[in-house]
C-alpha cells in the first residue's frame, strides 16, 4: 500500500502527432457524439498507471532507446486513432459538441522523472478539451511507468484499453515492420450510426447537464466543456491498496453465498432463477461489504452499489465489439441500508442485489436510460456510493510493449470517486485483483477483514 501523494519532477512536455505524411491524418473531419458520450458529457477523466520493471535500463538506455520507440509507437498508432488526436468542442454555431480533427493535432506527451500522478485532463477553454494524455515517468534501475488520462465523454474503459493494446503492439512489432498493420480486433469501428436514438437520449442528457450546472450556479454557459466540481483533491491521508482473489478464494466466496442465501430473504417471492454469481458480482459483493464495514458507517446511512456495464451486445441491434467510443450504461442499486449489508448474511444479500441489477441488463441495456442522468446527478446528500473502475475482461496485464508484460496497474482516479479498481490476476491463474482507496484507518481495517475473511474460509 502507498500514500497518494507523490511528487514528481517534469522533464519535458510535448505533442505527439500522427505522421504527417499519410493523407489520412492530412485531412480534417469532424465526429458527432452519441447519447453514450453525452452521458458521460462532465464527469472527470479516467487515470490509469502502467508499471514496468527493468532493473538493468541505465537511463541513457531509456532516453536513447526506448523513450523514442515509445512515442514514435505512439505516433504510428494514433493514424489508426485520428479522432483521440483531436479536440472535443463546443462552437458558438454548433448544436451539439463534437470531436474535430485537424492536420498537426496531437495529444499531450509528458516526459517525467521520480514517482508521481500525472497530470489530469482540463479543458483548454470552455469550449475546447483534449480528449487524452499520456505521462512516461522513468524510475532509474527499476523500470518506467505509463499514465493515460481519458475523457469520460470520448472514451469507456473499452475503448481505452483497445488504444493501449493497439499501441503496445505496434510498439512491439516495430523492429519487425515500418508500420504495423493491426489485428481486426484493434481496428477501431468510429460510425456513429451504428448508436441509434429514438427517444432523443442526446438532447435530454445535454439538457441535464445544463440544468444541472445552472441549479447550483456555477455555469450559465451551455456549451462549457467545465467538469463536474465535486470531486477535487483526494482527502488526506488517503492510501490506496491492491488486494487479490485466487480463483479458489472466489469459488469459495462462491459457495459461502449460495450457504448464506436460505437466510436471505427472496427479492420476488416467485423467484425460481439461480443467482448470477459471476467472477464480478463475487469479488464486487465480498469488497464492497468490507468497504461498507471498514467505514464504519452508521446503520441507517444509505449506501449506492453500482456499475458501468458494457452495452455493444444488448443493443438491438448489437454494436460491434470493436466500436469506438463510449457504450457502457449506469447500473445500480440505491435502495439499500449499511445496516443489511453488514449483518451475518451480508455478503449473499449484495450478491443477490448485484445479481438483479446484471439480470435486468439482459431484459433491456436501455430501460431507464431517459431519468439515469438525472438520478446519477441527484444522489442523496450523505449517501455513500461504492462502484467500479475497469473489469478483468480488460486483460490489462497483457499490455506487452516489448519489455514485458505490466509489473502493476493501477486506476488513480477511483481516489476521488469512491470507486474500487479491478483487473484480472496478473499471474494469469484466473484470479481477480482490485484496487481500493480509503483514509488509513479505513484501509487497514479493510486489509484485515478482507484477509481475515479469506483466510476463515478454508
Amino acid at each position: 500500500m502507498a500514500s497518494t501523494d507523490n511528487p514528481v519532477r517534469v522533464v519535458e512536455i510535448c505533442p505527439v502527432t500522427p505522421p504527417s505524411d499519410f493523407p489520412e491524418s492530412a485531412t480534417e473531419f469532424s465526429l458527432p457524439l452519441t447519447f453514450f458520450d453525452t452521458f458521460w458529457f462532465k464527469f472527470h477523466p479516467i487515470e490509469r498507471l502502467f508499471f514496468y520493471e527493468l532493473t538493468d535500463v541505465t537511463p541513457a538506455f531509456f532516453n536513447s532507446v526506448i523513450l523514442p520507440k515509445l512515442k514514435q509507437s505512439l505516433s504510428l498508432a494514433l493514424l489508426h486513432f485520428l479522432p483521440i488526436a483531436g479536440k472535443l468542442t463546443w462552437p458558438p454555431h454548433a448544436a451539439k459538441p463534437f470531436i474535430h480533427y485537424a492536420p498537426n493535432d496531437g495529444v499531450s506527451f509528458t516526459i517525467a522523472e521520480s514517482d508521481g500522478d500525472f497530470h489530469h485532463l482540463s479543458a483548454l477553454y470552455d469550449d475546447t478539451a483534449e480528449i487524452i494524455s499520456f505521462q512516461i515517468t522513468s524510475f532509474p534501475s527499476q523500470g518506467f511507468c505509463i499514465g493515460i488520462s481519458s475523457h469520460h465523454a470520448i472514451l469507456d474503459g473499452k475503448s481505452v484499453t483497445m488504444f493501449i493494446r493497439a499501441w503496445a503492439h505496434i510498439c512491439k512489432q516495430w523492429e519487425k515492420e515500418t508500420h504495423p498493420s493491426l489485428l481486426t480486433d484493434l481496428t477501431p469501428i468510429f460510425d456513429r450510426t451504428i448508436i441509434q436514438d429514438p427517444e432523443g437520449l442526446d438532447e435530454v442528457y445535454l439538457n441535464n447537464w445544463f440544468n444541472f450546472f445552472k441549479s447550483i450556479g456555477l455555469d450559465a454557459n451551455p456549451r462549457s466543456l467545465k467538469l463536474l466540481p465535486f470531486y477535487g483533491s483526494p482527502p488526506d491521508n488517503l492510501m490506496r491498496g491492491t488486494f487479490e482473489f485466487s480463483r479458489e478464494d472466489l469459488n469459495k466466496l462462491r459457495q459461502k453465498i449460495l450457504g448464506q442465501l436460505e437466510k436471505v430473504p427472496k427479492e420476488e417471492p416467485d423467484q425460481i432463477n439461480p443467482i448470477h454469481l459471476s467472477t464480478f458480482v463475487v469479488s464486487f459483493s465480498y469488497a464492497a461489504v468490507n468497504i461498507v464495514k471498514a467505514k464504519g458507517l452508521e446503520r441507517n446511512r444509505k449506501v449506492i452499489l453500482g456499475f458501468t456495464a458494457d452495452c455493444r451486445a444488448r443493443l438491438c441491434p448489437p454494436v460491434p465489439a470493436n466500436y469506438f467510443g463510449n457504450c457502457v450504461g449506469i447500473s445500480a442499486d440505491d435502495d439499500l441500508e449499511a445496516e443489511v449489508i453488514m449483518e451475518e448474511n451480508g455478503l449473499a444479500f449484495v450478491a443477490q442485489r448485484l445479481s438483479k441489477l446484471i439480470k435486468k441488463l439482459e431484459k433491456g441495456a436501455l430501460e431507464g436510460a431517459k431519468g439515469k442522468l438525472e438520478w446519477a446527478l441527484s444522489m442523496p446528500p450523505g449517501s455513500v456510493a461504492v462502484g467500479v473502475a475497469g473489469s478483468p475482461r480488460f486483460k490489462v496485464y497483457e499490455m506487452d510493449f516489448g519489455w514485458g508484460r505490466p509489473k502493476k496497474m493501477e486506476i488513480t482516479s477511483i481516489d476521488r470517486r469512491g470507486s474500487i479498481s479491478m483487473a484480472e490476476s496478473k499471474d494469469g491463474s484466473g484470479g481477480v485483483e482490485i484496487g481500493v482507496a480509503l483514509k488509513k484507518h479505513e484501509m487497514d481495517i479493510f486489509d484485515l477483514l478482507f484477509t481475515n475473511g479469506l483466510r476463515d474460509l478454508y
